[in-house]
């Protein structure tokens, strides 16, 4: 635990293949090429799979990706991944290989399960209640824009089965925001919220000249369409009592729920599950 750098603790360093240059961890490489580089041109990632030469930290032999040090015998970190060119000595991370994902991942792998549709891994929990979203884990944050698949900060998968930043939903909610960035659909449980938006309502009567107006709304939560009173406040959804709708107008593909319907009975959706850090 001597040895390393700011993301791990280990006894060696990387010879890059990209750039031929010496760097503690690809990480390293990364922030010292891409933030720290002023030439767009320059600027890249190191390709962790093509790591083939690795600097001992004790005796300073290069030799080729071996776990122990062919020099003076030292263990070169306590995991050692032969694919991923991966040397960790602080194993309380849970590290482990993830065969479909083709890279490490921490947390324990007792822990995750391998979603062969969302293409990544996920906590247990979430395997029998998760949305499934194809490939979800293969895009960039919808609010900072990094790459989420191989992101080393936790990973929230929100009750929609899109994916962000852990701190990024957080930040969005300090901000009022509880929609996802991708689909509209509420990240949480609204229905106190809700609450409150029935007793505004209630509490702020239109004008005569408004009070017969009825409008077309689509609901971002259910996606059904209803025509409702207008009203400056907010528009309620018939079919599932939310409040996140927007105006459009009339739907030809589904049957409309008139204001003068009953709403049919709403279902609980699942909360919202973290993904484990990543490698």
């Amino acid at each position: 635990m001597e040895y390393g750098c700011a993301h791990y603790r280990r006894r060696c360093l990387i010879r890059a293949p990209c750039c031929n240059g010496i760097f503690n961890c690809r990480h390293c490489h990364n922030e010292a090429m891409n933030a720290n580089e002023a030439d767009p041109s320059k600027r890249h990632d190191l390709p962790r799979h093509k790591v083939e030469r690795v600097i001992c930290s004790l005796c300073g032999l290069e030799q080729d990706v071996h776990q122990v040090c062919s020099g003076c015998g030292v263990s070169m970190g306590d995991y050692y991944c032969s694919i991923c060119r991966f040397f960790d000595d602080d194993v309380s991370k849970g590290q482990f290989h993830c065969d479909s994902c083709g890279i490490c991942r921490v947390g324990g792998q007792e822990k995750f399960f391998h979603c062969d549709k969302c293409g990544c891994c996920y906590a247990v929990a979430l395997q029998k209640g998760h949305s499934c979203v194809e490939n979800s884990m293969h895009h960039n944050c919808p609010v900072c824009f990094d790459y989420l698949f191989d992101s080393i900060s936790d990973i929230t998968v929100l009750r929609c089965g899109h994916t962000i930043h852990s701190e990024c939903l957080r930040e969005m909610t300090l901000h009022a925001q509880f929609s996802c960035p991708v689909c509209s659909k509420s990240v949480c449980d609204m229905s106190s919220a809700w609450e409150r938006l029935d007793q505004e309502i209630a509490a702020t009567p239109m004008p005569d000249a408004y009070r017969n107006k009825l409008v077309w709304i689509l609901c971002n939560d259910c996606g059904g369409s209803s025509e409702v009173p207008f009203h400056i406040v907010a528009h309620k959804c018939l079919h599932c009592y939310s409040y996140n709708t927007r105006q459009t107008r009339r739907s030809a593909s589904s049957p409309p729920i008139s204001s003068n319907s009953s709403p049919s009975s709403s279902s609980s959706p699942d909360s919202s599950s973290s993904s484990q850090s990543l490698y």
